[in-house]
């Protein structure tokens, strides 16, 4: 038998996509609204050895097995699958490919595993560098002239990517009250984008910390360059080594991410000891949605995000838990419950003023982000090789799926260091 339906016969269920193999042989839906094409065997031998999601991402990495199509209706489409492997039909797979079925493979080398400590000050360094130390160079052709890592604020759906991301660092802005020669601290301040704004726009006084050494050495060249280096210092820094307060005000930006639950409240409680009374924090960061959900009209991209962001034995946080974002992303990222985060913060000290959603906008963000790489596809794959550049491309438009289904969320979270006496700062209604 030819190799599709073989392969289709294993999965056990009717497949949403189409499946073409190396040796010619079809199956799937004619009209599916992408097409699963087998490169090469070795992508069945991934396949058998591993049946699972693990199988499917080694092997896309690998360019075993590529996309043709609309990968964002593809992953949507298998979003709610329950592979059923068939072992009969497996034991048949293997006989038509041969021994090289069965011989193993190592993975791509962008699969990592880290050692230490979870959130040790020296795995967290590993975690972050294996995420952002890839190339400045790429980061730049993906996330363009804004350099910022994080989701954007979208006015209409066609205001384009970069006004979309200054108004996002302007709302931040806005909701910090940030005004001139107030010292602001940028908790994972990425490569300077929000450090430039409010130095440029509001006259603040900045502090950007990151892990990253690639982020830091290009933030600083950046500051050079905008002529604010009286204004903005850039710090390779732990938070947890932050000890030159207090902070008019923090901003921590798709840092908390990177957190986990086992530093969590010593994290909130290091940036409450960094501000005055009246001292204000904005917390912008990706979370888990509350469980459990029901099969709705929205199940099947919910679905994919229970797969990527599942409960792991706790109630308080999910580790994003993945084979692709923990292999190959984000290793040791985990999501906070935004009810969560809320509690945790109120505990210990602040007072939570406002809470936003802009789940929807972070949807358009990532395809954005996913435009540009694919519009400058080969300058990627010059600059950080076929490989990464696969990752990227999987791991955004699977999160951009998600963000659509609710299987992830993002949201602001503004609170304030209230004065012994109760005085918050705020005025009766917030400008923004």
């Amino acid at each position: 038998m030819a190799l599709a339906p073989r392969l289709a016969a294993v999965i056990g269920v009717e497949l949403p996509l189409r499946i073409e193999a190396f040796d010619g042989s079809v199956a799937g839906p004619v009209d599916a609204p992408a097409t699963l094409v087998i490169e090469r065997p070795e992508a069945l031998n991934r396949l058998v050895r591993r049946p699972s999601e693990l199988g499917l991402v080694r092997a896309y990495v690998a360019g075993d097995l590529s996309f043709r199509g609309d990968l964002f209706a593809a992953l949507a489409a298998v979003a709610d699958m329950q592979v059923r492997i068939d072992p009969r039909a497996a034991v048949e797979l293997v006989r038509e490919v041969g021994p090289a079925a069965l011989r193993s493979l190592p993975p791509p080398p962008e699969e990592v595993r880290l050692s230490g400590g979870l959130h040790s000050r020296t795995r967290d360094r590993d975690a972050i560098s294996h995420h952002y130390d890839v190339s400045n160079a790429f980061y730049e052709l993906v996330l363009g002239p804004s350099m910022v890592y994080s989701c954007g604020l979208w006015a209409t759906p066609d205001v384009g990517l970069e006004a979309a991301q200054a108004a996002k660092l302007e709302l931040v802005c806005d909701k910090l009250a940030l005004r001139p020669g107030q010292r602001l601290l940028d908790v994972g301040c990425g490569w300077g984008s929000m450090a430039l704004h409010a130095a440029r726009h509001h006259g603040c006084q900045v502090v950007g910390i990151t892990l990253s050494l690639e982020q830091a050495e290009l933030a600083r060249q950046r500051v050079k360059e905008a002529g604010l280096e009286e204004q903005i210092e850039i710090r390779l820094q732990d938070y947890r080594d932050v000890d030159d307060g207090p902070f008019d005000a923090i901003s921590s930006i798709g840092m908390f991410e990177h957190v986990g639950r086992n530093q969590m409240e010593a994290y909130v409680r290091c940036l409450h000891a960094l501000l005055p009374p009246g001292g204000r924090l904005l917390n912008h960061a990706i979370a888990r949605p509350g469980y459990p959900q029901s099969d709705d009209a929205a199940g099947r991209a919910r679905a994919l995000g229970r797969r990527i962001a599942t409960a792991v034995g706790s109630t308080y946080t999910s580790r994003i838990d993945s084979d692709l974002m923990q292999r190959y992303v984000f290793p040791d990222g985990e999501l906070h419950e935004v009810g969560v985060v809320v509690s945790m913060l109120q505990e210990n000290g602040f007072e939570v003023r406002h809470l936003e959603s802009i789940r929807e906008h972070y949807a358009l963000t990532l395809r954005a982000w996913v435009a540009n790489l694919e519009a400058g596809w080969d300058a990627a794959v010059a600059e950080v090789g076929e490989g990464r550049a696969r990752v990227w491309r999987l791991y955004m438009a699977a999160s951009a799926v998600t963000f659509v289904g609710n299987g992830v969320q993002v949201h602001q979270v503004l609170a304030t260091r209230p004065a012994e006496s109760g005085a918050s700062g705020f005025p009766l209604r917030p400008s923004w």
